[in-house]
């Protein structure tokens, strides 16, 4: 720069510091603009150009790709947590746990939070955005779907005691993986969730 380089007519660039147009040349490459001004004369140079025009097109999909991605996980994780709120506020009893409707319940719950380890797995960088609202908040709600787990572990009725077996081992996978990519407290499940909410601002108990 700048003899390698050929520039549009009328144009400043020329009386400019070579690396602030080393620099514009670039952006205006990588964001695929492609406004023409300065344009690659040498031969290595030409190909180098659109390579890069190639990368940044690459990093602009993968950006959107990932935005697009992330939040579902999102809702999907919020999702759960209202409707774990929205139970312990319904403050189910043993009895009511111990029917076909809380076996449902249970396995419901499992199921969404398979999901939500899932989507931990696959989008570790969504363990740090913000749930708004405790209601919303898996971090502070996640330790009442344990509760729930052990009321249908303790039913008579064999049915909803394996209802709230899947549930509970899929919380206590859950607890591990945020253990081993967060958390680090090499505790059980309880402690797990309440580092958990800790970590996020939360307090577990909260009504």
């Amino acid at each position: 720069m700048p003899d390698a380089f050929a520039f549009a007519p009328g144009s400043v660039a020329p009386r400019e510091p070579a690396l602030l147009d080393s620099l514009y040349l670039s952006i205006v490459t990588v964001t695929t603009l492609g406004l023409g001004d300065i344009a690659p004369g040498e031969s290595r140079l030409r190909l180098i150009s659109p390579l890069e025009a190639l990368v940044g097109f690459a990093l602009l999909t993968a950006t959107v790709s990932w935005v697009l991605e992330v939040h579902p996980a999102l809702t999907r994780r919020r999702i759960l947590a209202v409707r774990l709120a929205l139970l312990r506020e319904a403050d189910p009893t043993a009895q009511q746990i111990d029917s076909t409707t809380g076996a449902l319940l249970l396995d419901g719950i499992a199921n969404d939070v398979v999901r939500v380890r899932i989507d931990f797995t696959q989008y570790a960088e969504a363990y740090c955005f913000h749930d708004g609202e405790d209601n919303a908040s898996l971090a502070a709600m996640a330790d009442h779907a344990l509760t729930l787990a052990r009321l249908g572990q303790a039913a008579r009725r064999p049915d909803v005691r394996l209802a709230g077996d899947v549930p509970d081992g899929a919380l206590r996978d859950l607890a591990a993986v945020l253990d081993q990519r967060f958390l680090h407290t090499v505790g059980g499940p309880r402690e797990v969730f309440a580092a958990y909410a800790a970590g996020h601002g939360r307090d577990p108990g909260a009504p």
